[in-house]
């Protein structure tokens, strides 16, 4: 009877043994990373959120009228700043991108109010958003479009040779296309060229009288820089 008792406790031991080593076996194969060569997906899901740094040329078009007087027009200047988005990906193709930057721009007489020359300076906030489609069947070349809407923001307005000047804030939209080349899984170099169609009206007093006006703005925005997919 002793001798029952024994064997059947060894038989007991036994097994309760094999179920731990079974089970620590198997928490250690869900805990190794899935092979991709036998077939089976990996868990971890990438981001959907991306940055961009990049160095913007800000390109206008010279145009635009005070409404009271004909045959006038107006030039803007160029310039380079630098340029954040953010973008987040609905799925591999379909992505939403945010543009934050801003520059400036001196506005100049031109036809009939030539003479004026320098009439003011103004700062200008215009942020973008686009819905984007990514093309990616190209491999670490990924070409994208976009549309999109601006609303663009005026400020620290500074007059020249008028008493006053007043950009008014506007919205307008977008068109984009560009590229990203990735050179591994996070990093990448970019490449991208907006049309912002951008018409703001302005008020402005020169030797006391008060004229209306719209600013034919229509920039160029052309970007170089990295980015970064997390």
């Amino acid at each position: 009877m002793a001798t029952k008792r024994m064997n059947w406790a060894r038989g007991v031991t036994a097994a309760v043994v094999l179920m731990l080593v079974g089970q620590q076996a198997a928490a250690a194969d869900l805990a190794e990373p899935c092979d991709p060569d036998q077939g089976v997906l990996f868990t971890e899901w990438p981001s959907p959120w991306q940055i961009r740094l990049r160095a913007l040329g800000v390109i206008t078009e010279d145009s635009g009228y005070v409404n009271a007087v004909p045959g006038s027009s107006l030039s803007y200047s160029n310039s380079v700043t630098p340029e954040l988005d953010i973008s987040y990906f609905f799925t591999d193709n379909v992505a939403a991108e945010l543009i934050l930057g801003t520059t400036y721009a001196n506005i100049t007489g031109q036809g009939s109010i030539g003479a004026l020359g320098n009439i003011g300076k103004v700062w200008l906030l215009p942020p973008t958003l686009t819905l984007q489609y990514h093309f990616t069947d190209f491999g670490a070349f990924k070409p994208y479009v976009g549309a999109g809407v601006n609303y663009t923001i005026f400020y620290h307005q500074e007059a020249g040779s008028a008493d006053d000047l007043k950009v008014k804030n506007t919205f307008g939209t977008a068109l984009q296309v560009g590229f990203d080349y990735m050179v591994d899984q996070h990093w990448g170099v970019n490449f991208d060229v907006k049309k912002l169609f951008l018409k703001p009206d302005f008020d402005v007093t020169v030797a006391g009288n008060k004229q209306t006006g719209k600013a034919e703005l229509d920039p160029w925005l052309i970007g170089a820089g990295v980015t970064y997919h997390f």
